[in-house]
């Protein structure tokens, strides 16, 4: 009898002691449970589109040597978002370099420039990984679309053609028009750089959209524009400077765009995800950070969290739902899923802090709903 006290009194002790120990452990590290896997939203029309966008793409580059290009010569870039990537009508990214081969040299002007040059030449077979991913529409409207001048774009705009992906924000290329599943898409990209279609220039956006609009069913508009890194998180609502270059103001493009007949606008260039908005029932994702960017991009902090943008609009182009499934990126795993979901909170935070009344709502789980039906 004594023999079984004291081993009851012990088990007691035991559990009392692993109590301590768990609460202490939580204590300690402080951390947010793991978000269970959410689940994706469906379209609330059974004719609507969904399309999935990402921001910045680069899978490594040939300059200044081949060190700078991944071991599988990128084949595993988008394993761990594949299936997302391909379960879309439109899949979106914004291609941050040229498509050419090693024979193709620097633009002269961009070796002379007063900050360090980062120069993006992806080898041109890459284009298979991009293709095989789902990537069907780019945006050639950034400040490494001419890293390697005119050689370099015609390569790009060639390797593009021959692999069917559509492509636009070049002078040369404003804008492209193309048929899916019967519905006709209008795509046109902006930046403030050489060789693209001016943010600065709102008039010009706006006629080159209105004239896409009389033409298409939907017309989706890209734009590169903000100050980069972590310190341009937030929507300024005014026109930005970095390093002495005018960004544009891209609260006042973006509206704009709508105006004129544009149904999603996708932002991209501060390398930082940015805040949501509902305008004239239309969705505005004023930056979707880094994507997929192979070691020559900082993937530090902020600029790691990856966020995968899924969009279901009708045919008018109104938008109905959407959801943000999370990502990150680190240079020695790349591209992974984050069950944290990091990325949805901050651009939960970003819209909530930048518009106190906003026209979305976010959830934890990343479903996006318009603020009227949440």
């Amino acid at each position: 009898m004594k023999t079984l006290s004291t081993l009851i009194l012990a088990v007691f002790l035991l559990s009392l002691l692993s109590c301590d120990n768990q609460r202490s452990t939580i204590k300690k590290f402080n951390q947010p449970a793991l978000t269970a896997e959410p689940s994706p939203v469906q379209a609330i029309e059974p004719d609507s589109v969904c399309i999935a966008a990402v921001g910045d793409l680069m899978l490594g580059t040939s300059y200044p040597g081949l060190q700078n290009l991944p071991p599988d010569s990128g084949i595993n870039s988008f394993k761990a978002v594949l299936p997302e990537l391909k379960k879309a009508d439109i899949t979106f990214g914004n291609l941050e370099g040229t498509l050419a081969d090693t024979c193709i040299h620097p633009a002269s002007f961009k070796l002379h420039q007063r900050s360090k040059a980062y120069l993006f030449r992806m080898p041109k077979n890459y284009v298979k990984v991009l293709n095989d991913a789902g990537f069907n529409v780019l945006s050639l409207a950034n400040n490494h679309s001419y890293d390697f001048g005119d050689p370099g774009l015609k390569s790009t705009i060639s390797t593009l053609d021959s692999n069917g992906i559509h492509y636009a924000g070049l002078r040369s290329h404003p804008s492209s028009i193309f048929t899916i599943k019967g519905i006709k898409y209008g795509f046109c990209a902006f930046a403030p750089n050489s060789q693209t279609v001016s943010i600065h220039d709102l008039k010009q956006a706006a006629q080159i959209i209105k004239d896409l609009k009389q033409q298409c069913d939907i017309v989706i508009v890209s734009f590169h524009g903000g100050g980069e890194g972590a310190a341009f998180e937030h929507i300024p609502f005014k026109n930005e400077s970095f390093v002495g270059e005018n960004r544009g103001d891209v609260y006042a493009f973006a509206h704009n765009a709508i105006d004129a007949g544009a149904d999603v606008i996708l932002g991209n260039g501060p390398h930082v995800s940015r805040a949501m908005e509902v305008y004239h029932k239309r969705l505005i994702a004023y930056s979707l950070g880094n994507f997929c960017t192979y070691r020559s991009v900082s993937v530090l902090g902020v600029c790691g969290m990856a966020p995968l943008l899924k969009i279901y609009i009708n045919k008018k182009g109104e938008f109905l739902n959407g959801h943000i499934i999370s990502f990150v990126q680190s240079h020695d795993k790349g591209l992974e899923r984050d069950t944290l979901n990091r990325v949805v909170n901050r651009i939960k935070m970003l819209t909530e802090t930048d518009f106190p009344q906003p026209s979305v709502k976010i959830t934890p789980a990343g479903e996006i709903l318009p603020a009227d039906k949440s």
